[in-house]
């Protein structure tokens, strides 16, 4: 019996479908039929609101389909995705991460066939199904119509999830041997996996190919695209992305022309003597930090100031930390005011008093 391949809706059909198409409450028309969760609901009108696609085949017609392609097929191993981190593979030659050949499942030209028959026979139900519910009345499906619905779809998913993990590696294959420099590694992966489910969809095993020779040129086609689309927007937006363009200095330059200020007062303080330094201290400190030069001289060691004043190194840090502790208060007078603060103190004790 001759049978002619579907054709896909206008998007004239698709819109007046979405209208029109919707889900009986089970709860109204069948209360003992099982009650449809919301997500379930949600599921049944996502896939009665786009007619179904499938690639159709003669054996979907025959007496006993349904038996012939499930129950009489032999069982085919799934596959072990365990391995599959692309995003973590070091590409390097040294490191690059395969596939072994325990985890690894190889499918032949018939275990291919059976898969994509049972794919394309899940689909074809819906369809099928689809068109009941249009030739209805209400052109709503029943609480049996919606259960059949949602059960086809899901198996439908669950073998185009099989066959998509099986062939895996043929997008690591195929990213690996494009090296685009200009697109992220995960980024190509992701596409590429697009690609392979893309492919699932539209292979047709009825025509004796393997399906790894059609999802190759899928998945390749799909990289060119993601080129294509890259060198545009590079050519739209030229400049590259600088991450230092997102971080301020703001701190840091803050924080330098602060101690240069500091450094600046301090030489101020030494060299005016405004923190009254005896004669020790001031040579001590110009010579240790270098202020008594203006040309930039190194700063000397305690030895060195040592054996200029003819004291031990021990006793030169000692005259130091003393010479640095009037410079802080000097500071602190000036900046913090506390000066002010101990020239107030007797004069407020003195007023209390009194």
């Amino acid at each position: 019996m001759a049978q002619t391949r579907h054709t896909s809706p206008t998007p004239l059909e698709q819109v007046q479908r979405r209208h029109r198409v919707g889900v009986v409450r089970t709860a109204r028309k069948a209360p003992s039929a099982r009650r449809l969760s919301a997500e379930d609901e949600r599921l049944l009108n996502q896939v009665l609101q786009r007619e179904q696609d499938f690639i159709d085949s003669e054996a979907f017609y025959e007496p006993e389909a349904e038996r012939k392609i499930y129950d009489l097929a032999p069982d085919i191993q799934k596959p072990d995705t365990t391995w599959y981190h692309p995003v973590m593979d070091d590409l390097s030659s040294t490191r690059t991460r395969s596939v072994k050949s325990s985890q690894q499942v190889i499918l032949t030209g018939a275990e291919e066939k059976v898969l994509f028959h049972q794919f394309n026979y899940a689909r074809y139900r819906v369809w099928k199904l689809q068109q009941e519910v249009q030739e209805s009345p209400s052109r709503k499906p029943s609480p049996e119509q919606a259960e059949a619905i949602l059960s086809w779809h899901r198996r439908a998913e669950v073998i185009r999830e099989q066959i998509a993990e099986t062939n895996l590696a043929l997008v690591l294959a195929m990213a690996k041997r494009t090296r685009m420099s200009e697109v992220d590694f995960a980024d190509l992966v992701s596409e590429g996996n697009m690609a392979l489910l893309r492919a699932v969809d539209k292979f047709d095993a009825g025509r004796g190919y393997k399906f790894s020779t059609y999802a190759c040129r899928a998945i390749l086609k799909a990289f060119s695209r993601q080129g294509m689309k890259l060198s545009k927007y590079r050519q739209r937006f030229p400049t590259d992305f600088d991450p230092k363009l997102e971080k301020s200095n703001y701190l840091e330059t803050k924080r330098a022309t602060f101690e240069k200020d500091a450094a600046e007062e301090v030489r101020e303080i030494v060299l005016n003597n405004r923190a009254d330094l005896t004669d020790v201290e001031r040579t001590v400190i110009e010579h240790r930090f270098g202020l008594e030069s203006e040309s930039g001289e190194k700063p000397m060691t305690l030895e060195q100031v040592g054996q200029i004043i003819g004291v031990t190194k021990e006793r030169v840090r000692q005259i130091q930390n003393k010479a640095m502790e009037k410079i802080r208060l000097e500071l602190e007078a000036k900046f913090l005011g506390t000066r002010d603060l101990e020239e107030e103190a007797p004069e407020a004790e003195a007023a209390s008093a009194n």
